[in-house]
């Protein structure tokens, strides 16, 4: 997937529903202690190790809560970082630098972890031609960030909504009646739509990967929870005429063995949904 989804319409969109929730009617804690003169300087301070990643989005934040303030980039996004490093400042108005601190903050931290994952996963099956791919196991509302995150660290974005391609689950072919009729209906609903979506069916073992193989259609098939073994027969049954994406199940320890197998794509739920924020914080200097 290309980041077309991340366009100035849909950042500006979550900056601003996020400032909403955030503040309600105002920062009663801050506007009790400053009065709107009051100038004020801050640094955000890293305290933890990893790859940096929402730096972009915390300048757009602070500049949506006050064009006026002045923010000045140290670290840009995908860099190595350690404790102790200083990956911005900002000046301005004390009322708008609070008013914005915690959304930088919360957006900085957990984009941080994701990135730093994403990149150690990516080191574990460098050398192989598989390509790292998150999915939509994220956090609602925080989906635009977390797969931004991801491509900052070095992975690839899977389909970033329903509407973005087909795939067809295990639930689907079960109600359906089988890969080859959920296939056929597919092609004949894109076609009544005037609808160009790719297919991805997702399979549970090697006799649906041959049926798969044989519909109509199909663009891609993931392999679901299968060994090493398993994919690595899949593979050489495929036999490059359609993509094939692992799925399901792959771990720190097992990544490397499914690369090897030959798969295209290797998409880890893990990513975005089990990772561990970065520490890090926003203090005056």
């Amino acid at each position: 997937m290309s980041l077309e989804y991340l366009s100035e319409i849909a950042i500006n969109s979550f900056i601003q529903l996020a400032l909403a929730e955030d503040v309600g009617d105002g920062d009663h804690s801050s506007l009790a202690c400053f009065d709107g003169s009051a100038q004020s300087r801050a640094q955000l301070i890293i305290k933890d190790e990893g790859i940096l990643a929402g730096v972009n989005l915390a300048e757009r934040i602070f500049l949506m809560v006050d064009s006026s303030l002045r923010f000045n980039l140290l670290i840009r996004d995908g860099v190595q970082v350690k404790h102790g490093d200083i990956a911005f400042t900002v000046e301005g108005s004390t009322l708008s630098i609070l008013k914005g601190e915690r959304l930088v903050l919360n957006c900085m931290q957990r984009m941080s972890g994701i990135a730093t994952y994403t990149k150690y996963l990516n080191s574990l099956i460098k050398g192989t031609d598989a390509k790292l791919l998150d999915t939509r196991k994220t956090t609602p509302n925080f989906r635009l960030m977390e797969k931004w995150a991801v491509i900052i660290g070095g992975g690839y974005n899977h389909r970033y909504n329903l509407c973005d391609m087909i795939m067809l689950k295990d639930n689907h072919i079960d109600y359906a009646g089988g890969i080859t009729k959920a296939v056929a209906s597919t092609v004949s609903y894109l076609k009544e739509k005037n609808k160009d979506l790719k297919i991805e069916v997702e399979t549970r073992n090697l006799e649906e990967v041959k049926e798969a193989l044989a519909a109509e259609g199909v663009h891609r098939i993931m392999l679901d929870n299968m060994s090493p073994e398993e994919m690595t027969e899949a593979v050489q049954l495929i036999n490059g005429k359609v993509e094939v994406e692992a799925s399901g199940g792959i771990t720190e320890k097992t990544i490397r063995a499914v690369a090897e197998t030959g798969v295209d794509f290797i998409s880890v739920g893990a990513l975005t949904h089990s990772i561990m924020s970065k520490d890090m914080s926003l203090k005056a200097f």
